[in-house]
Protein backbone atom coordinates (compact mmCIF):
# COMPACT_ATOMS: atom_id res chain seq x y z
CA UNK A 1 0.00 0.00 0.00
CA UNK A 2 1.55 3.33 -0.96
CA UNK A 3 2.52 5.48 2.06
CA UNK A 4 3.71 9.19 2.48
CA UNK A 5 7.31 9.76 2.52
CA UNK A 6 9.40 9.92 5.60
CA UNK A 7 11.72 12.92 6.02
CA UNK A 8 14.79 10.01 5.62
CA UNK A 9 13.30 9.71 2.17
CA UNK A 10 12.80 12.89 1.22
CA UNK A 11 16.64 13.85 2.02
CA UNK A 12 17.85 10.84 0.26
CA UNK A 13 15.78 11.12 -2.76
CA UNK A 14 16.81 14.63 -3.34
CA UNK A 15 20.51 13.63 -2.96
CA UNK A 16 20.16 10.99 -5.22
CA UNK A 17 19.01 13.60 -7.58
CA UNK A 18 21.86 15.60 -7.49
CA UNK A 19 24.30 12.85 -7.41
CA UNK A 20 25.54 13.12 -3.89
CA UNK A 21 25.80 10.06 -1.47
CA UNK A 22 22.56 9.46 0.65
CA UNK A 23 22.84 10.12 4.23
CA UNK A 24 22.37 7.23 6.70
CA UNK A 25 19.63 5.85 7.86
CA UNK A 26 19.29 7.77 11.70
CA UNK A 27 19.49 4.87 14.29
CA UNK A 28 16.67 4.70 16.79
CA UNK A 29 17.37 3.55 19.76
CA UNK A 30 14.97 1.71 22.24
CA UNK A 31 14.87 2.47 25.56
CA UNK A 32 15.92 -0.20 27.94
CA UNK A 33 13.29 -0.78 29.60
CA UNK A 34 10.98 -1.19 26.50
CA UNK A 35 13.59 -3.38 25.19
CA UNK A 36 13.95 -6.16 28.23
CA UNK A 37 10.17 -6.02 29.22
CA UNK A 38 7.10 -7.62 28.11
CA UNK A 39 3.43 -6.60 27.62
CA UNK A 40 3.11 -8.14 30.96
CA UNK A 41 4.89 -5.63 32.76
CA UNK A 42 2.53 -2.84 31.12
CA UNK A 43 -0.51 -4.79 31.51
CA UNK A 44 0.37 -5.42 34.80
CA UNK A 45 1.33 -1.66 35.35
CA UNK A 46 -1.73 -0.79 33.97
CA UNK A 47 -3.69 -2.88 37.02
CA UNK A 48 -2.38 -2.16 39.89
CA UNK A 49 -1.31 1.72 39.35
CA UNK A 50 -5.05 2.49 39.38
CA UNK A 51 -5.59 0.61 42.43
CA UNK A 52 -2.90 2.74 44.42
CA UNK A 53 -3.97 5.87 42.90
CA UNK A 54 -7.67 5.27 44.32
CA UNK A 55 -6.33 4.40 48.09
CA UNK A 56 -4.33 7.32 48.69
CA UNK A 57 -6.93 9.64 46.98
CA UNK A 58 -9.99 8.08 48.05
CA UNK A 59 -9.05 5.62 50.67
CA UNK A 60 -12.19 4.93 52.16
CA UNK A 61 -14.23 4.35 48.59
CA UNK A 62 -11.33 1.47 48.52
CA UNK A 63 -12.02 -0.14 51.45
CA UNK A 64 -15.38 -0.56 51.33
CA UNK A 65 -15.25 -2.22 47.41
CA UNK A 66 -12.30 -4.35 48.31
CA UNK A 67 -14.53 -5.34 51.72
CA UNK A 68 -17.70 -6.06 49.52
CA UNK A 69 -15.35 -7.87 47.12
CA UNK A 70 -13.92 -10.21 49.97
CA UNK A 71 -17.39 -10.91 51.76
CA UNK A 72 -18.92 -11.99 48.08
CA UNK A 73 -15.48 -14.04 47.43
CA UNK A 74 -15.31 -16.04 50.87
CA UNK A 75 -18.87 -16.36 50.83
CA UNK A 76 -19.43 -17.91 47.48
CA UNK A 77 -16.10 -19.33 47.07
CA UNK A 78 -14.46 -20.37 50.36
CA UNK A 79 -14.60 -24.06 49.64
CA UNK A 80 -12.88 -23.52 46.46
CA UNK A 81 -9.61 -22.31 48.36
CA UNK A 82 -9.82 -25.09 50.71
CA UNK A 83 -9.59 -27.41 48.05
CA UNK A 84 -7.01 -26.23 45.61
CA UNK A 85 -5.08 -26.15 48.50
CA UNK A 86 -5.48 -29.83 49.60
CA UNK A 87 -5.70 -30.72 46.03
CA UNK A 88 -2.07 -29.55 45.14
CA UNK A 89 -0.51 -31.06 48.53
CA UNK A 90 -1.67 -34.61 48.07
CA UNK A 91 -0.76 -34.21 44.27
CA UNK A 92 3.09 -33.15 44.71
CA UNK A 93 3.39 -35.62 47.77
CA UNK A 94 2.14 -38.24 44.81
CA UNK A 95 4.77 -37.10 42.77
CA UNK A 96 7.51 -36.96 44.86
CA UNK A 97 6.82 -40.94 45.73
CA UNK A 98 6.69 -42.03 42.23
CA UNK A 99 9.55 -42.91 39.84
CA UNK A 100 9.44 -39.54 38.70
CA UNK A 101 10.98 -38.14 42.00
CA UNK A 102 14.49 -39.49 40.19
CA UNK A 103 13.86 -36.91 38.04
CA UNK A 104 16.40 -34.57 38.09
CA UNK A 105 15.76 -30.41 37.65
CA UNK A 106 17.90 -30.40 34.78
CA UNK A 107 19.98 -32.21 32.54
CA UNK A 108 20.79 -35.56 34.53
CA UNK A 109 24.76 -34.51 35.13
CA UNK A 110 23.34 -30.88 37.07
CA UNK A 111 24.20 -30.71 41.01
CA UNK A 112 22.84 -28.08 43.20
CA UNK A 113 24.10 -24.59 42.65
CA UNK A 114 23.98 -23.29 46.22
CA UNK A 115 24.84 -25.49 49.12
CA UNK A 116 21.87 -27.39 51.23
CA UNK A 117 22.05 -25.00 53.93
CA UNK A 118 22.19 -21.97 52.30
CA UNK A 119 18.90 -23.11 49.55
CA UNK A 120 16.56 -23.66 53.45
CA UNK A 121 18.12 -20.06 54.81
CA UNK A 122 16.84 -18.51 51.05
CA UNK A 123 13.82 -20.76 50.67
CA UNK A 124 12.66 -20.14 54.13
CA UNK A 125 13.37 -16.25 54.30
CA UNK A 126 11.31 -15.18 51.20
CA UNK A 127 8.48 -17.78 51.70
CA UNK A 128 7.48 -17.03 55.56
CA UNK A 129 9.71 -14.52 57.32
CA UNK A 130 7.90 -11.64 57.91
CA UNK A 131 4.65 -13.85 58.69
CA UNK A 132 6.48 -15.93 61.65
CA UNK A 133 7.35 -13.38 63.33
CA UNK A 134 3.86 -11.45 63.20
CA UNK A 135 1.64 -14.23 64.10
CA UNK A 136 3.93 -16.14 66.01
CA UNK A 137 2.55 -15.21 68.99
CA UNK A 138 -0.51 -13.17 68.04
CA UNK A 139 -2.26 -16.00 66.18
CA UNK A 140 -2.22 -19.13 69.00
CA UNK A 141 -3.22 -16.36 71.42
CA UNK A 142 -6.18 -15.27 69.53
CA UNK A 143 -6.91 -18.81 69.33
CA UNK A 144 -6.82 -19.67 72.63
CA UNK A 145 -9.60 -17.00 73.19
CA UNK A 146 -11.27 -17.60 70.28
CA UNK A 147 -10.79 -21.43 69.49
CA UNK A 148 -12.70 -23.01 66.85
CA UNK A 149 -14.31 -25.62 68.91
CA UNK A 150 -13.29 -25.76 72.41
CA UNK A 151 -14.45 -23.76 75.84
CA UNK A 152 -12.31 -20.11 75.20
CA UNK A 153 -9.04 -20.25 77.70
CA UNK A 154 -9.36 -24.18 78.76
CA UNK A 155 -6.63 -26.61 78.39
CA UNK A 156 -8.44 -27.71 75.03
CA UNK A 157 -8.19 -24.28 73.70
CA UNK A 158 -4.30 -24.29 74.16
CA UNK A 159 -4.16 -27.46 72.35
CA UNK A 160 -6.96 -26.27 69.55
CA UNK A 161 -4.75 -22.93 69.50
CA UNK A 162 -1.24 -24.88 68.55
CA UNK A 163 -2.98 -27.26 66.48
CA UNK A 164 -4.61 -24.97 64.03
CA UNK A 165 -1.02 -22.33 63.92
CA UNK A 166 0.62 -25.79 62.65
CA UNK A 167 -2.11 -26.37 60.37
CA UNK A 168 -2.23 -22.79 58.49
CA UNK A 169 1.76 -22.61 58.65
CA UNK A 170 2.87 -26.25 57.68
CA UNK A 171 2.51 -28.79 54.86
CA UNK A 172 -0.70 -26.62 53.22
CA UNK A 173 1.22 -23.23 52.55
CA UNK A 174 4.72 -25.17 51.23
CA UNK A 175 2.55 -27.67 49.32
CA UNK A 176 1.34 -24.47 47.21
CA UNK A 177 4.92 -22.87 46.73
CA UNK A 178 6.34 -26.73 45.76
CA UNK A 179 3.99 -27.55 43.48
CA UNK A 180 3.94 -24.49 41.56
CA UNK A 181 8.13 -24.03 41.48
CA UNK A 182 8.42 -27.69 40.76
CA UNK A 183 6.35 -26.58 37.73
CA UNK A 184 8.54 -23.91 37.01
CA UNK A 185 12.50 -25.49 37.92
CA UNK A 186 11.01 -28.73 35.60
CA UNK A 187 10.00 -26.23 32.37
CA UNK A 188 13.46 -24.12 33.00
CA UNK A 189 15.99 -26.31 33.61
CA UNK A 190 14.75 -29.98 32.75
CA UNK A 191 12.94 -28.22 29.33
CA UNK A 192 14.58 -25.26 28.65
CA UNK A 193 11.26 -23.66 28.20
CA UNK A 194 11.17 -19.83 29.36
CA UNK A 195 10.80 -19.34 32.63
CA UNK A 196 7.77 -17.73 33.49
CA UNK A 197 4.72 -18.73 35.25
CA UNK A 198 2.78 -19.42 31.31
CA UNK A 199 6.21 -21.55 30.51
CA UNK A 200 5.09 -23.82 33.04
CA UNK A 201 1.80 -24.21 30.93
CA UNK A 202 3.37 -25.14 27.75
CA UNK A 203 2.80 -28.65 28.02
CA UNK A 204 -1.28 -28.01 28.30
CA UNK A 205 -1.35 -24.85 26.51
CA UNK A 206 0.82 -25.42 23.50
CA UNK A 207 2.53 -22.38 21.46
CA UNK A 208 -0.31 -20.58 23.02
CA UNK A 209 1.34 -19.37 25.77
CA UNK A 210 3.64 -17.55 23.62
CA UNK A 211 0.36 -14.89 22.59
CA UNK A 212 -2.31 -13.05 24.55
CA UNK A 213 -3.22 -16.10 26.49
CA UNK A 214 0.28 -16.55 28.23
CA UNK A 215 0.55 -12.50 28.61
CA UNK A 216 -2.88 -12.97 30.73
CA UNK A 217 -1.82 -15.58 32.86
CA UNK A 218 1.35 -14.14 33.79
CA UNK A 219 -0.13 -10.93 34.22
CA UNK A 220 -2.71 -12.47 36.87
CA UNK A 221 0.40 -13.79 38.65
CA UNK A 222 2.11 -10.75 38.70
CA UNK A 223 -0.84 -9.13 39.57
CA UNK A 224 -1.64 -11.33 43.08
CA UNK A 225 1.90 -11.20 43.42
CA UNK A 226 2.36 -7.45 43.95
CA UNK A 227 -0.71 -7.76 46.75
CA UNK A 228 0.42 -10.70 48.44
CA UNK A 229 3.61 -9.31 48.68
CA UNK A 230 2.28 -5.70 49.74
CA UNK A 231 -0.17 -7.79 52.78
CA UNK A 232 3.39 -9.06 53.43
CA UNK A 233 5.08 -5.54 53.97
CA UNK A 234 1.97 -4.14 55.05
CA UNK A 235 2.38 -6.74 58.27
CA UNK A 236 5.58 -6.12 58.66
CA UNK A 237 5.62 -1.60 58.89
CA UNK A 238 2.66 -2.14 61.44
CA UNK A 239 4.63 -4.71 63.68
CA UNK A 240 8.04 -2.43 62.97
CA UNK A 241 5.72 0.27 64.48
CA UNK A 242 4.25 -1.91 67.36
CA UNK A 243 8.05 -2.70 68.09
CA UNK A 244 8.74 1.02 68.15
CA UNK A 245 6.20 2.06 70.30
CA UNK A 246 6.94 -0.94 72.72
CA UNK A 247 10.52 0.23 73.51
CA UNK A 248 10.49 3.92 72.97
CA UNK A 249 8.02 6.35 74.76
CA UNK A 250 6.17 9.02 72.29
CA UNK A 251 6.18 6.70 69.16
CA UNK A 252 2.29 6.03 68.45
CA UNK A 253 1.03 3.11 66.28
CA UNK A 254 -0.27 4.67 63.52
CA UNK A 255 -0.46 4.91 59.97
CA UNK A 256 2.12 8.23 59.38
CA UNK A 257 4.44 6.23 61.51
CA UNK A 258 4.27 2.96 59.03
CA UNK A 259 4.25 5.23 56.00
CA UNK A 260 7.69 6.59 57.04
CA UNK A 261 8.58 3.05 57.95
CA UNK A 262 8.10 1.69 54.17
CA UNK A 263 9.74 4.48 52.90
CA UNK A 264 13.04 3.95 54.80
CA UNK A 265 12.69 0.09 54.29
CA UNK A 266 12.20 0.55 50.90
CA UNK A 267 15.50 2.00 50.17
CA UNK A 268 17.23 -0.79 51.90
CA UNK A 269 15.71 -3.59 50.23
CA UNK A 270 16.26 -1.95 46.66
CA UNK A 271 20.05 -1.64 47.71
CA UNK A 272 20.27 -5.27 48.37
CA UNK A 273 18.11 -6.11 45.62
CA UNK A 274 20.22 -3.83 43.09
CA UNK A 275 23.11 -6.32 44.51
CA UNK A 276 22.05 -8.88 43.20
CA UNK A 277 21.18 -13.09 44.36
CA UNK A 278 24.03 -13.99 45.15
CA UNK A 279 25.12 -11.16 47.37
CA UNK A 280 22.32 -9.13 49.26
CA UNK A 281 19.62 -11.66 49.22
CA UNK A 282 21.85 -14.11 49.61
CA UNK A 283 23.63 -12.85 52.64
CA UNK A 284 20.69 -11.05 54.01
CA UNK A 285 18.79 -14.91 54.12
CA UNK A 286 21.63 -15.96 56.17
CA UNK A 287 21.91 -13.48 58.64
CA UNK A 288 18.22 -13.98 59.01
CA UNK A 289 18.24 -17.93 59.82
CA UNK A 290 21.61 -16.74 62.55
CA UNK A 291 19.06 -13.54 64.04
CA UNK A 292 15.77 -16.13 64.17
CA UNK A 293 17.57 -18.86 65.86
CA UNK A 294 19.22 -16.75 68.29
CA UNK A 295 15.77 -15.30 69.08
CA UNK A 296 13.86 -18.64 69.25
CA UNK A 297 16.76 -19.77 71.72
CA UNK A 298 16.33 -16.97 73.74
CA UNK A 299 12.39 -17.53 74.21
CA UNK A 300 13.15 -21.84 74.62
CA UNK A 301 15.54 -20.95 77.72
CA UNK A 302 13.54 -17.79 79.20
CA UNK A 303 10.76 -19.44 79.25
CA UNK A 304 9.34 -22.84 80.43
CA UNK A 305 11.88 -24.71 77.92
CA UNK A 306 10.44 -28.33 78.84
CA UNK A 307 6.52 -27.50 78.44
CA UNK A 308 7.30 -26.07 75.23
CA UNK A 309 9.23 -28.92 73.86
CA UNK A 310 6.24 -30.84 74.68
CA UNK A 311 3.75 -28.69 73.32
CA UNK A 312 5.80 -29.62 69.96
CA UNK A 313 5.32 -33.05 70.28
CA UNK A 314 1.74 -33.05 71.16
CA UNK A 315 0.78 -30.91 68.90
CA UNK A 316 2.59 -32.30 66.12
CA UNK A 317 0.74 -35.82 66.44
CA UNK A 318 -2.95 -34.58 66.98
CA UNK A 319 -1.90 -31.62 64.05
CA UNK A 320 -1.11 -35.46 61.68
CA UNK A 321 -3.82 -36.94 63.13
CA UNK A 322 -6.92 -34.00 62.37
CA UNK A 323 -4.83 -33.06 59.12
CA UNK A 324 -8.25 -34.83 56.76
CA UNK A 325 -10.93 -32.98 58.98
CA UNK A 326 -9.19 -29.50 59.26
CA UNK A 327 -8.20 -29.67 55.33
CA UNK A 328 -11.91 -29.64 53.87
CA UNK A 329 -14.04 -28.41 57.29
CA UNK A 330 -16.21 -25.14 56.24
CA UNK A 331 -18.45 -25.03 59.04
CA UNK A 332 -21.54 -25.32 56.69
CA UNK A 333 -24.07 -25.73 59.86
CA UNK A 334 -22.24 -23.72 62.35
CA UNK A 335 -22.33 -20.33 61.37
CA UNK A 336 -19.84 -18.65 64.55
CA UNK A 337 -17.24 -22.34 63.35
CA UNK A 338 -17.87 -20.52 59.65
CA UNK A 339 -16.95 -17.31 60.38
CA UNK A 340 -13.84 -18.42 62.31
CA UNK A 341 -12.51 -20.75 59.13
CA UNK A 342 -13.35 -17.66 56.72
CA UNK A 343 -11.34 -15.04 59.03
CA UNK A 344 -8.34 -17.51 59.25
CA UNK A 345 -7.85 -20.39 57.13
CA UNK A 346 -9.14 -18.87 53.99
CA UNK A 347 -7.56 -15.53 54.39
CA UNK A 348 -4.10 -18.16 55.06
CA UNK A 349 -4.94 -20.55 51.70
CA UNK A 350 -5.63 -16.91 49.55
CA UNK A 351 -2.84 -15.63 51.31
CA UNK A 352 -0.03 -18.36 50.43
CA UNK A 353 -2.02 -18.93 46.94
CA UNK A 354 -1.12 -14.95 45.99
CA UNK A 355 2.13 -15.77 47.32
CA UNK A 356 2.59 -18.51 45.33
CA UNK A 357 4.59 -17.06 41.92
CA UNK A 358 6.65 -14.86 44.04
CA UNK A 359 7.89 -17.81 46.60
CA UNK A 360 7.69 -20.28 43.77
CA UNK A 361 9.54 -18.59 41.11
CA UNK A 362 12.26 -17.36 43.61
CA UNK A 363 12.48 -21.20 44.74
CA UNK A 364 12.84 -22.37 41.09
CA UNK A 365 15.71 -20.06 40.14
CA UNK A 366 17.93 -21.18 43.39
CA UNK A 367 17.13 -25.32 42.86
CA UNK A 368 18.44 -26.22 39.67
CA UNK A 369 19.90 -29.37 40.01
CA UNK A 370 17.87 -31.21 42.70
CA UNK A 371 15.94 -33.98 42.09
CA UNK A 372 12.07 -33.80 42.22
CA UNK A 373 12.19 -36.16 45.56
CA UNK A 374 15.04 -33.84 46.86
CA UNK A 375 13.31 -30.62 45.70
CA UNK A 376 9.81 -31.77 47.63
CA UNK A 377 11.41 -33.32 50.95
CA UNK A 378 13.18 -30.26 51.32
CA UNK A 379 10.41 -27.47 50.44
CA UNK A 380 7.30 -29.67 52.23
CA UNK A 381 9.20 -31.45 55.25
CA UNK A 382 12.18 -29.10 56.82
CA UNK A 383 10.06 -25.31 56.89
CA UNK A 384 7.19 -27.40 57.87
CA UNK A 385 8.85 -28.63 61.20
CA UNK A 386 10.57 -25.45 61.52
CA UNK A 387 7.49 -23.40 61.41
CA UNK A 388 6.00 -25.66 64.40
CA UNK A 389 8.65 -25.30 66.19
CA UNK A 390 8.51 -21.76 65.86
CA UNK A 391 4.92 -21.50 67.32
CA UNK A 392 5.39 -24.20 69.80
CA UNK A 393 8.09 -22.11 71.67
CA UNK A 394 6.52 -18.15 70.65
CA UNK A 395 2.96 -19.27 71.02
CA UNK A 396 3.17 -21.72 73.60
CA UNK A 397 4.89 -19.17 75.46
CA UNK A 398 2.04 -16.47 74.54
CA UNK A 399 -0.47 -19.00 75.88
CA UNK A 400 1.31 -19.62 79.51
CA UNK A 401 1.83 -15.91 79.69
CA UNK A 402 -2.04 -15.41 78.91
CA UNK A 403 -2.55 -17.54 81.95
CA UNK A 404 -0.17 -16.20 84.26
CA UNK A 405 -2.13 -12.63 83.41
CA UNK A 406 0.08 -10.92 80.55
CA UNK A 407 -2.98 -9.96 79.00
CA UNK A 408 -1.26 -10.05 75.61
CA UNK A 409 -4.41 -10.31 74.08
CA UNK A 410 -5.33 -6.52 75.08
CA UNK A 411 -2.80 -5.37 73.11
CA UNK A 412 -2.81 -4.36 69.73
CA UNK A 413 -1.88 -7.52 67.46
CA UNK A 414 1.42 -5.77 66.23
CA UNK A 415 2.91 -5.53 69.65
CA UNK A 416 2.34 -9.11 70.99
CA UNK A 417 5.17 -10.33 70.23
CA UNK A 418 6.99 -7.87 71.80
CA UNK A 419 4.93 -7.61 74.95
CA UNK A 420 6.32 -11.61 75.66
CA UNK A 421 9.43 -10.45 75.10
CA UNK A 422 9.02 -8.07 78.23
CA UNK A 423 7.24 -10.51 80.12
CA UNK A 424 11.27 -12.53 79.97
CA UNK A 425 14.61 -11.53 81.54
CA UNK A 426 16.30 -9.88 79.06
CA UNK A 427 13.19 -8.72 77.79
CA UNK A 428 14.61 -5.41 76.52
CA UNK A 429 17.63 -6.91 74.10
CA UNK A 430 15.48 -9.26 73.01
CA UNK A 431 13.04 -6.77 71.84
CA UNK A 432 15.79 -4.93 70.04
CA UNK A 433 17.40 -8.29 68.57
CA UNK A 434 13.53 -9.15 67.30
CA UNK A 435 13.26 -5.42 65.72
CA UNK A 436 15.93 -6.39 63.74
CA UNK A 437 14.87 -9.48 62.74
CA UNK A 438 11.67 -7.78 61.54
CA UNK A 439 13.80 -5.56 58.84
CA UNK A 440 15.92 -7.73 57.52
CA UNK A 441 12.81 -10.19 56.88
CA UNK A 442 11.54 -7.62 55.45
CA UNK A 443 13.97 -6.12 53.90
CA UNK A 444 14.90 -9.99 51.86
CA UNK A 445 11.02 -10.55 51.05
CA UNK A 446 10.61 -7.30 49.52
CA UNK A 447 13.91 -7.52 47.31
CA UNK A 448 13.44 -11.13 46.36
CA UNK A 449 9.92 -9.91 45.13
CA UNK A 450 11.52 -7.18 43.25
CA UNK A 451 13.56 -9.39 41.37
CA UNK A 452 10.54 -12.40 40.85
CA UNK A 453 8.72 -9.60 39.75
CA UNK A 454 10.95 -8.07 37.27
CA UNK A 455 11.92 -11.55 36.44
CA UNK A 456 8.21 -12.53 35.42
CA UNK A 457 8.02 -9.15 33.44
CA UNK A 458 10.66 -9.77 31.58
CA UNK A 459 11.15 -11.07 27.27
CA UNK A 460 11.29 -14.79 28.39
CA UNK A 461 11.46 -14.86 32.35
CA UNK A 462 15.21 -13.51 31.77
CA UNK A 463 16.98 -12.14 34.94
CA UNK A 464 15.48 -8.50 34.83
CA UNK A 465 17.27 -5.29 34.53
CA UNK A 466 18.08 -2.86 37.37
CA UNK A 467 15.19 -0.35 36.19
CA UNK A 468 12.70 -2.87 36.29
CA UNK A 469 13.51 -4.44 39.68
CA UNK A 470 13.44 -0.40 41.25
CA UNK A 471 10.24 -0.22 39.71
CA UNK A 472 8.84 -2.61 41.25
CA UNK A 473 10.21 -2.38 44.64
CA UNK A 474 8.59 0.96 44.03
CA UNK A 475 5.26 -0.15 43.16
CA UNK A 476 4.75 -2.80 45.81
CA UNK A 477 5.40 -0.25 48.64
CA UNK A 478 3.14 1.71 47.29
CA UNK A 479 0.38 -0.92 47.07
CA UNK A 480 1.40 -1.10 50.58
CA UNK A 481 1.10 2.23 51.91
CA UNK A 482 -2.46 2.68 49.87
CA UNK A 483 -3.32 -0.42 51.52
CA UNK A 484 -2.65 0.05 55.27
CA UNK A 485 -3.68 3.47 54.50
CA UNK A 486 -7.72 2.82 53.34
CA UNK A 487 -8.06 -0.12 55.33
CA UNK A 488 -5.27 -0.87 57.93
CA UNK A 489 -4.09 -4.49 58.41
CA UNK A 490 -7.93 -5.67 57.36
CA UNK A 491 -7.10 -3.88 54.00
CA UNK A 492 -3.62 -5.79 53.53
CA UNK A 493 -5.21 -8.87 54.27
CA UNK A 494 -8.49 -8.46 51.85
CA UNK A 495 -6.02 -7.47 48.97
CA UNK A 496 -4.47 -10.98 49.13
CA UNK A 497 -7.79 -12.87 49.13
CA UNK A 498 -8.94 -11.06 46.13
CA UNK A 499 -6.19 -10.96 44.08
CA UNK A 500 -5.33 -14.90 44.56
CA UNK A 501 -8.98 -16.13 43.68
CA UNK A 502 -8.31 -16.10 39.94
CA UNK A 503 -4.67 -17.11 40.45
CA UNK A 504 -6.13 -20.62 42.30
CA UNK A 505 -7.54 -21.20 39.10
CA UNK A 506 -4.10 -20.95 36.86
CA UNK A 507 -2.48 -23.19 39.59
CA UNK A 508 -4.72 -26.26 39.76
CA UNK A 509 -3.68 -25.55 35.41
CA UNK A 510 -0.25 -25.77 35.97
CA UNK A 511 -0.59 -28.53 38.33
CA UNK A 512 -2.39 -30.60 35.15
CA UNK A 513 0.75 -29.52 33.33
CA UNK A 514 3.39 -30.73 35.20
CA UNK A 515 1.60 -34.08 35.37
CA UNK A 516 1.08 -34.15 31.75
CA UNK A 517 4.98 -33.08 31.50
CA UNK A 518 5.95 -35.77 33.70
CA UNK A 519 4.42 -38.22 31.89
CA UNK A 520 6.45 -37.56 28.82
CA UNK A 521 9.52 -38.06 30.54
CA UNK A 522 11.22 -41.46 29.34
CA UNK A 523 11.81 -44.73 31.48
CA UNK A 524 14.94 -45.39 32.16
CA UNK A 525 14.73 -49.55 31.91
CA UNK A 526 16.40 -51.77 34.57
CA UNK A 527 18.59 -54.97 34.12
CA UNK A 528 16.76 -57.62 35.32
CA UNK A 529 19.34 -58.82 37.64
CA UNK A 530 20.39 -56.28 40.29
CA UNK A 531 18.17 -53.39 40.00
CA UNK A 532 20.88 -51.20 38.41
CA UNK A 533 19.73 -48.43 35.90
CA UNK A 534 20.34 -49.16 32.40
CA UNK A 535 23.43 -47.24 30.50
CA UNK A 536 22.36 -44.11 30.01
CA UNK A 537 22.16 -43.35 25.92
CA UNK A 538 21.83 -39.86 24.26
CA UNK A 539 18.66 -39.75 22.12
CA UNK A 540 19.26 -39.07 17.92
CA UNK A 541 19.13 -35.22 16.71
CA UNK A 542 15.37 -35.56 16.26
CA UNK A 543 14.87 -36.02 19.81
CA UNK A 544 14.18 -39.85 19.88
CA UNK A 545 16.24 -42.28 21.19
CA UNK A 546 17.92 -45.27 19.59
CA UNK A 547 16.10 -48.34 18.82
CA UNK A 548 15.64 -50.60 22.07
CA UNK A 549 16.58 -47.95 23.86
CA UNK A 550 15.14 -45.43 26.49
CA UNK A 551 16.99 -42.24 26.32
CA UNK A 552 16.78 -40.71 30.34
CA UNK A 553 17.00 -37.17 28.84
CA UNK A 554 14.34 -36.28 26.42
CA UNK A 555 15.38 -33.31 23.88
CA UNK A 556 15.26 -29.91 24.56
CA UNK A 557 13.00 -28.26 22.21
CA UNK A 558 13.25 -24.48 21.23
CA UNK A 559 10.46 -22.25 21.89
CA UNK A 560 9.95 -18.78 21.13
CA UNK A 561 10.44 -16.79 24.43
Amino acid sequence: MPHAPGVWEVVATAAAERGDRPPAIPYRRTPPLVRRTSAVFWASLAIVLPVVVWGAVWPEALDSATGSARTFVVDRFGWFYLLTATIVLVAVIAVAVSPWGRVRLGADDDRPEYSTRAWFAMLFSAGMGIGLVFWGVAEPVSHFLTPPTAEPGTTEAARDALRYSFFHWGLHPWGIYAVLALALAYARFRRGWKATISGALRPLLGDRVDGPLGAAVDTIAVVATVFGVATSLGLGAAQINGGLASLADGIAIGSGVQLAIIAVVTVLFLISALSGINRGIKWLSSANVVLAVALFAFVLLTASSGRLVGAFTTTLGSYLAELPTMSLQTGPFDPQRSEWINSWTIFYWAWWISWSPFVATFIARISRGRTVREFVVGVLAVPTLVSGLWFSVFGGAGILAEQDGAELAGQPTESQLFGLLDTLPGGLVAGIGAMILIVTFFVTSADSATFVLGSLSSRGGQDPARVVSVIWGLVISASAAALLVSGGLGGVQTASIIAAFPFAIVLLLVLVSLVKALGQEPRVPRRERGGEPAPIVAPTADGAAPDGVTAAVPARRSHPS
